[in-house]
């Protein structure tokens, strides 16, 4: 059985915390290390399988990006800003089909009494969608357009997860663009 030194982790943890706190403004460097340590300390089986320099940089990196992110995307949800959700973003793709021309001869023709269907927050939303798809990556965006605009029904339940975490996926970037500007 392999003794961990924690020393040694909590000193790779130390300099991955300050990396990330540098490049992540929204996340400071203790806080980073904490959750870097919790990870770990959680995941010791993990460690003592994989007990290498190289494993514990590379988990250490991992584990402070996603705080880092879940800290980013818990602040998103928190200010006062638009916060675009994964269906909006969906129903976003749907209207992709459309020309612009086409959607805005659209806008108000078929609301009724309770709900307004085609706005022209729309426009801004395809805008919004348009720059974000356009920085995810290749292999999510053929899901995004192949189930959402294409319409093209998933082969098999894999397929339908990737496509519901590449709105996912959408949806965050369009939040963090509306959040950069």
């Amino acid at each position: 059985m392999i003794v961990i030194d924690w020393a040694w982790v909590a000193s790779i943890a130390d300099k991955v915390a300050r990396s990330t706190a540098a490049s992540w403004p929204i996340v400071e460097k203790d806080d980073v290390k904490q959750e870097i340590l919790l990870h770990a300390y959680e995941r010791r089986p993990l460690i003592e399988e994989n007990y290498t320099e190289e494993f514990l940089w590379k988990f250490s990196r991992t584990a402070a990006k996603q705080y880092a992110s879940k800290v980013r995307d818990a602040r998103d949800v928190e200010d006062d800003r638009y916060y675009y959700t994964p269906p909006e973003a969906r129903a976003i793709l749907e209207t992709f089909v459309y020309t612009d021309s086409e959607l805005s001869a659209s806008l108000g023709k078929k609301d009724d009494l309770l709900k307004c269907r085609i706005t022209d927050n729309v426009v801004s939303a395809r805008m919004d969608a348009t720059n974000a798809i356009n920085k995810l990556p290749k292999a999510t965006r053929e899901v995004l357009m192949r189930r959402y605009v294409y319409g093209l029904p998933p082969a098999d339940d894999s397929e339908r997860r990737a496509a519901n975490r590449a709105v996912d996926a959408l949806a965050r970037q369009m939040n963090r663009d509306i959040r950069s500007r």
